[in-house]
């Protein structure tokens, strides 16, 4: 038997992920009568990561609030930055964002990255233990109740993945501080500590070197230097406009 009626609108920056039918303002929705809005609002393809603030009869609700028949919702888009209470801004990417997990860390944001498929629970789980926000493009991960905090990538090239993350998060940078391998952080070093990592033309041309205080690797101003400067600078330069 179907259940009350209401009507539904969604912030154009959700229409992605909802059919066309659904994006042409206020649409009739029939729930079950006990499901929450927020259970409501996934059916219909929303990760509740995504949204904002929920409207109802131009009062706002929790997501646990149980639609009565008539009523009239807004679904809107998560506010710019968005605020992660309760822990340091730490991300965790899934194997699919690996680009972005290097250029987040060359940036000096705390970003971990599984890079191989371990599972959306093992992915979850790690999200709540180690309290990072879990960026994805995978939405059934986002719907995980476990996760500590979640975002979808909007986008599949990495240059737009990143001002998205930067947009959205406004994350502290320090550029030239971590390692883009594993994420740990990097300390100066000499050149007798990574001349081991060293070839002859390396040796002869450098004199500055870092290292990973994690896993060693030696870093140093090499032959693609110019293209990862050309990323900080974008990165620094979007925060100056924010602010």
């Amino acid at each position: 038997m179907n259940g009350p009626e209401i009507h539904v609108d969604f912030a154009a920056e959700l229409h992605v992920f909802l059919p066309a039918a659904r994006r042409a303002g206020r649409t009739p929705v029939v729930t079950d009568g006990m499901s929450t809005l927020g259970h409501v609002v996934e059916s219909l393809g929303v990760p509740l990561t995504e949204v904002g603030e929920l409207v109802v009869d131009g009062k706002p609700v929790a997501a646990g609030h149980v639609p009565v028949g008539g009523e009239a919702v807004s679904v809107r888009a998560v506010e710019r930055p968005q605020a992660v209470p309760g822990a340091p801004l730490r991300f965790l990417l899934d194997v699919h964002l690996g680009t972005l997990a290097r250029r987040l860390r060359l940036l000096g944001v705390d970003t971990a990255y599984e890079s191989t498929d371990i599972g959306d629970p093992a992915l979850a789980t790690r999200s709540a233990a180690e309290r990072r926000v879990m960026l994805s493009r995978d939405r059934g991960l986002l719907r995980r109740r476990e996760l500590w905090a979640g975002a979808f990538v909007y986008s599949t090239r990495p240059d737009d993945q990143l001002q998205d993350v930067l947009d959205r998060f406004a994350p502290e940078l320090r550029p030239w501080t971590r390692c883009t391998a594993c994420n740990g952080v990097l300390r100066t070093a000499t050149k007798d500590e990574v001349a081991d990592q060293l070839k002859g033309g390396t040796r002869r041309s450098y004199d500055v070197f870092a290292r990973c205080g994690a896993c060693g690797r030696a870093y140093w101003k090499g032959a693609h230097h110019d293209q990862l400067e050309a990323i900080v600078e974008r990165a620094l330069a979007l925060r100056a406009e924010r602010r």
